[in-house]
């Protein structure tokens, strides 16, 4: 009885109209229970897509703080191999030194050596000299001997030579 009556107070709205009313109502109400959680289904896709989204830039930003830090490690490792080169041919230049300067000393040596033998040279010259200075001396002490010898027997035979005439 009361049931069948329209919900609003409106008397003019016949029962057919009421009738849609109700329907209208409940197709709502069917609408709210299906959109409800059709709703929370697409908030938590939603929430999953934008987590997944999250996730993925995440891992993005991991991949560029990864590839920077590659990166980074490969003009740390490009700097090392740059000094390292510069180490070495601070090493090279170093050596070269070394070799010229060792160059220089047996130059020095060499040169030493040289005077050293044109000294020995020059004394054994000198030796030499004194040695033909001295043969002089004893060839001119031979030869005035001689000649003091010849001096003597011509001495001698005009000695014996008055003794006997």
């Amino acid at each position: 009885p009361t049931a069948n009556f329209p919900l609003s107070l409106n008397s003019e709205k016949t029962e057919r109209e009421s009738e849609r009313e109700r329907e209208r109502k409940k197709n709502a109400a069917c609408a709210i229970v299906y959109f409800i959680p059709h709703f929370r289904i697409v908030t938590h896709r939603e929430r999953e897509t934008d987590r997944q989204t999250d996730r993925e830039r995440e891992t993005e930003r991991e991949r560029e703080r990864e590839t920077e830090t590659e990166r980074e490690t490969e003009r740390e490792t490009d700097r090392e191999r740059d000094r390292e080169r510069d180490r070495q041919r601070e090493r090279d230049r170093e050596r070269e030194r070394e070799r010229e300067r060792e160059t220089e000393r047996e130059t020095e040596r060499e040169t030493e050596r040289e005077t050293e033998r044109e000294t020995e040279t020059e004394r054994e010259r000198e030796r030499q000299r004194e040695r033909e200075r001295e043969r002089e001396i004893e060839r001119e002490t031979e030869t005035e001997t001689e000649r003091e010898r010849e001096r003597e027997r011509d001495e001698f035979r005009r000695v014996f030579e008055r003794f006997s005439a």
